[in-house]
């Protein structure tokens, strides 16, 4: 199991962070490479012509170690939101079918398609929050509903951002295939922390940003695109995706043809300055672990969270229904107003998301930030 990391962060010992599925701190290198990177764009006359080229390259190699992707596969992006509308330009979807996704699942897989929905004459179904915590069910179950019209997509979260409830995707993505139906991934939650291959999962679309479970900066997202996909039309006409538009070019449109894979879909003005190597960083640190490492230091913070809490009153759902990296904490009547504050106010930091209290540990916790939760909120509960 990996040890605790909190040596690498600068995390005063008083606080008890356990909120990584909100923003996650920066590791003291990364923290470092900002500093550096800032002074770098103060000089640019000190940069060598290949320097943004490596850093961009750098970045989508560390994005594609984490999903199994081959670099060529994945686009340097801003957003969740990019990329739903970069998978939505190149998207046809049928009219008369559907588009599934998760009640209360983050906005940007879902807003995109009921925007849409209305003039492109298709319906987009939302599975609600199943009673039982078991959305992988609930999802299956809205995807085969007898007599409904086909689906075209499903467009969801791999462990839904209020609840930490885990979707099977495999399972998923299997049900789709078989209806030819495509498959969108927002894997903000997953990317890093669970096993993810895109070889094996075959999504059209796979999607993850580095603020939160992948230790880096805001503004910096990677988007994998299957190849069946990477013949489309990007959502930003650039440079830097056409064959040979160069400014020391004699000719500046030499070649106007499309790069031949995803990296036609970068975003334009690609950041590599400050954060491009800010996020490289973070995402090489958690692919140095590994998942099975992060994951057995994880399940045991959180499996302690719920031993502790069981027997003051709060309910959490069971081990088999969600992600091994978040709780979510249901209290009999209600989560009590000014409970998270509370917390907050002696050093505790947790989220309060859709009337329940969201912890999620990192690999900067360790089992006195976990125990020292517990009893924090015992006492409050108490009190």
């Amino acid at each position: 199991m990996l040890p605790s990391q909190r040596a690498l962060f600068e995390i005063p010992r008083q606080i008890c962070y356990l909120n990584a599925a909100s923003y996650s701190p920066l590791p003291l290198r990364t923290l470092e490479a900002g500093r550096a990177a800032v002074l770098r764009k103060g000089t640019p006359w000190t940069l060598e012509a290949s320097f943004a080229n490596q850093q961009h390259e750098r970045a989508r190699l560390a994005a594609a170690r984490l999903i199994n992707a081959e670099a060529s596969d994945i686009a340097l992006i801003s957003s969740i939101s990019y990329g739903a509308a970069t998978a939505a330009k190149m998207l046809p979807i049928a009219r008369g079918t559907r588009v599934i996704v998760l009640e209360n699942d983050h906005s940007s897989p879902v807003l995109e398609w009921q925007t849409r929905a209305e003039a492109e004459g298709f319906t987009v179904e939302t599975v609600r929050q199943p009673d039982d915590g078991d959305w992988t069910s609930a999802v299956l179950e809205s995807i085969e509903r007898s007599g409904a019209p086909p689906v075209s997509l499903a467009s969801i979260s791999s462990v839904h951002w209020s609840d930490g409830g885990l979707i099977d995707v495999d399972k998923v993505g299997a049900t789709l295939r078989q209806r030819d139906a495509a498959f969108l991934v927002d894997a903000t939650h997953s990317t890093g922390v669970l096993a993810t291959d895109v070889k094996h999962l075959d999504p059209d679309f796979l999607v993850f940003p580095t603020y939160k479970w992948l230790l880096g900066p805001y503004g910096r997202a990677f988007l994998y695109v299957a190849k069946r996909h990477q013949g489309g039309i990007p959502l930003e006409q650039t440079a830097s995706g056409r064959r040979n538009v160069r400014a020391e070019n004699a000719v500046y449109f030499t070649d106007l043809s499309y790069v031949p894979d995803a990296r036609r879909f970068d975003m334009g003005e690609r950041d590599h300055f400050i954060s491009m190597e800010m996020a490289s960083i973070g995402m090489e640190m958690m692919a140095d672990w590994g998942t099975p490492a992060i994951v057995q230091r994880l399940t045991m913070l959180t499996e302690r969270i719920a031993a502790g809490v069981r027997d003051i009153g709060v309910h959490v759902p069971e081990p088999h229904l969600r992600a091994p990296h978040v709780l979510s904490l249901a209290f009999k009547g209600g989560m009590p107003a000014g409970l998270v504050e509370g917390l907050a106010s002696e050093g505790v930091y947790v989220a309060p998301r859709l009337g329940r209290m969201r912890v999620s540990p990192h690999v900067y916790n360790d089992e006195a930030d976990v125990d020292r939760f517990v009893e924090v909120l015992g006492r409050r509960l108490r009190g």
